[in-house]
């Protein structure tokens, strides 16, 4: 039999749609009521110093998988001083006796209430600590040492997929733009100069003289044209970046019409970018990396781009413009990044960059093994999870140490369905077999599996209460491109269960196990990463949630560079549970939303839209790119973010609450919306 769905409960998180009650007396009681609320939190709250979140590199990565993603990934949280979720909505219900479904309600929008505030305070000191930033001259030397479970799984840059690889790797490439780590804004990175026409549709850069690759071949406009007309567009190789620089626009007669950019070297300083369209974040996609023509020509020439730089190279061979290059690679122990003593950029009184002599990746095989690490003094910086918080915090005075906040992150964690209606090219069988793929193309289904997942247990039990549940697509921390107002599916079993019992899939053998309309048992595979607790943890939440409305589910834990290839190459999977990178620019998330896209992840590469809403999705999209006012692209994002929330594609979980333990020997650093430091700037100060 299966076993009877409990009352939904009622737990902090996001304003709901409005859902209608009885009668109006029973709207003036909850009001009543949340202003009873708002008064206990009121007398409860009390202020609560800034942290922060953990070290970004020089570069902003594209998005990508993350195999970490939810430890340093998040939103303000509820801290001790304040009442804890379970007492917000005890109180609201000792007041007035309410039922769950109501209680829920309530405590939903008191949460939004004081979240709210955390994220608008929060917002306020990062930026303020942003404006009032200013660097300081610091001496050259030191290592900069941390613990990772991140591993990369690739050298070559161009085509890599995951944010282990192009975390290490953004030490190495740079793009023509950066985005400044204190307030977002667009910098000049390797062009010191750019102009655009009337139109905006052709742009001129003006590149960095002396500006050498690692081996001392200098850097010049041929690299540039090579980079983009070589690699990204090359139908052969895959570039990630490729659907970043792939524009699509509707023709005279309304049809949709897809054309690359013209890059073209006018000398050896100067390169022009002629666009089909107008491209909102046409700045800031120019930090895409650029790649040494002298090096890589012969490779594409040949057509063994893809197989160079793999992660057998001998990683000395690397070669960028970056900052650092790599010293040493032993797998499964270390990386060793060393200066780069050619580095174009210098400091104020002429000193070069960077000052580290050094960076070390220290691998480990959990994240509980990083925080070893942190406080044997083996690493400088950790990403502190909700569950060492506690622990944490009162050592930060004997260890030296200061654990920073930072607010709502970028990142997600989510959990997906495989509906690729393709074959194996090896063998032929479906990548997804029926009536897997029907269950699975079901939105209803969707719906159910959502209403069932406790999101804010998830907050509670993983994150220990430092994180939010997440509804969006887009983190709160990328500010007006966050829809607030998207389908929010309060943990509700009774929902779960009524939807799947209105598709007709009940327990008719008695054996706790649904069957579909033609007597299948409902049962799949679902996925995730090793060394990753967090994930693990949501994985075995959501395994029990979907046991208790008789879905039966083999959950299993496998190697990351598995998990990546199952998504990218094999489309080998059922469900998974995983993490993409974010950004501040909702246009980076391109390849994951539109349907084109390689990681568009139940179902990529579509020739056409399968279904009307990605369609929609789609031309919201694309309309967003090319509109330049920044109110109009918000309510494109703003939409497309509400037809995702409302047919389920991918179904969040939780931000994590951005916490970084960092020792207190390094200069330069200061908490922001964006990151803690340059890496360029940063220096140690107990040399």
């Amino acid at each position: 039999m299966l076993p009877q769905p409990a009352a939904a409960a009622g737990i902090l998180g996001s304003i709901p749609r409005m859902r209608i009650f009885g009668s109006q007396v029973r709207h003036l009681l909850l009001i009543l009521v949340l202003l009873s609320a708002l008064a206990f939190a009121a007398a409860c709250s009390a202020d609560d110093p800034l942290a922060v979140d953990a070290p970004d590199s020089a570069t902003e990565p594209d998005a990508g998988f993350d195999e970490t993603a939810t430890t340093t990934t998040a939103a303000p949280a509820a801290v001790e001083q304040e009442p804890t979720e379970a007492e917000s909505v005890a109180a609201v219900g000792a007041v007035t006796d309410l039922d769950p479904q109501d209680q829920a309600l309530i405590g939903s929008i008191f949460g939004s209430y004081v979240h709210v505030e955390d994220v608008a305070e929060i917002v306020a000191r990062l930026n303020e600590n942003a404006e009032q930033f200013e660097y300081t001259i610091g001496e050259h030397g030191g290592v900069y040492q941390f613990a990772t479970v991140s591993e990369p799984l690739t050298f070559n840059l161009a085509t890599s997929r995951d944010a282990s690889s192009s975390g290490v790797l953004g030490y190495l490439f740079e793009g023509l733009t950066e985005s400044s780590w204190l307030d977002n804004s667009v910098e000049p990175g390797l062009a010191e100069s750019w102009e655009a026409s009337d139109d905006g549709m052709t742009w001129t850069f003006k590149l960095r003289r002396g500006v050498t690759w690692h081996d001392g071949e200098p850097f010049t406009a041929q690299d540039v044209d090579f980079t983009f007309n070589r690699i990204i567009y090359n139908d052969d190789i895959g570039a990630g970046d490729r659907s970043t620089f792939d524009f699509r626009f509707q023709d005279d007669d309304g049809q949709w019409q897809e054309a690359p950019m013209t890059v073209t070297a006018l000398d050896d300083y100067t390169v022009e970018f002629a666009l089909p369209v107008p491209f909102a974040p046409f700045l800031r996609s120019m930090g895409t990396a650029i790649y040494p023509r002298h090096i890589l020509e012969p490779y594409v020439d040949d057509g063994s781009f893809i197989d160079v730089w793999d992660i057998d190279t001998d990683p000395t061979q690397v070669i960028g413009t970056g900052p650092f290059t790599i010293e040493s690679y032993v797998p499964g122990d270390r990386l060793v990044l060393k200066r780069n003593p050619d580095y174009w950029l210098s400091d104020d009184e002429g000193n070069s960059l960077p000052y580290l002599d050094s960076i070390v990746f220290v691998f480990v095989e959990t994240l509980e093994d990083e925080l070893d690490a942190f406080l044997a003094g083996q690493s400088d910086v950790h990403g502190v999870l909700g569950a060492e918080f506690a622990d944490l915090e009162p050592l930060q005075e004997e260890g030296d140490f200061t654990i920073h906040r930072r607010g709502p992150g970028f990142g997600t964690t989510f959990l997906g369905f495989n509906v690729n209606p393709g074959e194996s090219p090896d063998t032929g069988e479906p990548f997804v077999v029926s009536p897997k793929i029907d269950w699975f193309s079901n939105v209803e289904f969707r719906r159910a599996v959502a209403y069932s997942i406790d999101n804010f247990a998830i907050v509670d039990e993983v994150l220990h209460g430092l994180g939010y549940p997440q509804w969006s697509p887009i983190s709160p921390a990328a500010g007006d491109f966050h829809n607030p107002d998207v389908m929010v599916y309060h943990y509700s079993p009774a929902k779960a269960t009524e939807i799947l019992e209105g598709l007709g899939w009940s327990d008719s053998d008695g054996d706790g196990i649904r069957e579909d309309g033609d007597g299948n048992d409902i049962e799949f595979t679902l996925l995730t990463n090793e060394g990753n607790s967090v994930r693990i943890q949501v994985g075995e939440i959501i395994t029990s949630a979907l046991e208790r409305i008789g879905v039966k589910v083999d959950y299993q834990v496998i190697p990351f560079g598995d998990l990546v290839d199952r998504l990218t190459v094999t489309y080998d999977w059922d469900a998974i549970i995983v993490g993409l990178t974010g950004s501040a620019e909702p246009h980076f998330g391109f390849g994951v939303w539109h349907s084109t896209g390689d990681l568009h992840l139940w179902y990529p590469n579509q020739p056409e839209p399968a279904t009307d809403w990605e369609a929609e999705i789609d031309e919201l999209y694309v309309r967003a790119s090319q509109e330049l006012d920044e109110e109009q692209r918000a309510e494109h994002y703003h939409r497309a973010q509400a037809i995702a929330a409302d047919n389920v594609p991918l179904i969040y979980t939780a931000l994590s609450e951005r916490l970084t333990a960092s020792r207190n020997v390094f200069g330069n650093v200061t908490p922001t919306l964006y990151a803690l430091w340059d890496v360029r700037y940063l220096y140690r100060t107990d040399l």
